[in-house]
């Protein structure tokens, strides 16, 4: 159990420090409809995180020996394609790097609703391609450990709540020290929809190596 919780540790972290929902939460907080549309945005932000891990945790469950042996080379085949496609969109981050445009969506978030809100936040966690193909190594890893369903759960929730920490960081945080928060979560803002792709440019980089070298590992 600890070694799956510690091929998840650097997945779960790439998740939590990806720039745009971290912006699109500041965003939200800051709108006119500020308590009601973070706090869906944060629901969808988990929802959809949770969703794609535990699907792909089933799905990846024939990859995976029992608790007595190891994974299967179908599984670490498997880790080497996901970690290959990291690589792939890292280069592709790197190369847009100097595109600063604010997304549309981001301009009409002052008239999102919670329903709209929650499914923002569930389409940026569960299909963004960057948070997907991390979600997805999650999953892989989850389903092909050969770990028990009990341990199975408890990695799936400790992966979650992991991942969605920056979001739910900033939700709390301005719900708790509004006041305080308005000016710093501004100029966090402002920072990272300037290195947006730089920034996703890196962790890419080391989550691609990191799930690269784990299926390498298990052949």
């Amino acid at each position: 159990m600890g070694n799956v919780l510690g091929d998840l540790l650097p997945l779960a972290v790439g998740v939590a420090i990806s720039p745009i929902p971290i912006v699109a939460a500041i965003l939200m907080i800051l709108s006119a409809e500020a308590g009601s549309a973070g706090r869906g945005f944060a629901a969808g932000w988990v929802t959809g995180i949770a969703a794609v891990t535990v699907v792909v945790t089933l799905l990846a469950g024939p990859l995976g020996g029992s608790a007595n042996r190891e994974p299967s080379a179908a599984g670490a085949w498997l880790k080497i394609l996901l970690g290959i496609l990291l690589l792939t969109l890292a280069v592709v981050q790197w190369r847009a790097r100097k595109d600063t445009e604010i997304p549309g969506w981001m301009r009409a978030i002052d008239d999102l609703t919670v329903l709209r809100a929650a499914e923002l936040g569930a389409v940026l966690s569960a299909v963004n391609p960057k948070n997907l193909l991390l979600c997805l190594s999650a999953g892989v890893v989850i389903g092909s450990s050969g770990t028990g369903f009990g341990g199975q759960i408890v990695a799936i929730v400790v992966f979650t709540v992991l991942a969605a920490s920056s979001v739910l960081a900033v939700i709390l945080g301005y719900a708790l020290a509004a006041d305080r928060l308005r000016g710093p979560l501004d100029r966090l803002r402002t920072m990272l929809q300037d290195n947006n792709h730089v920034v996703l440019a890196i962790v890419l980089l080391l989550m691609g190596a990191v799930v690269l070298g784990k299926g390498l590992g298990g052949l």
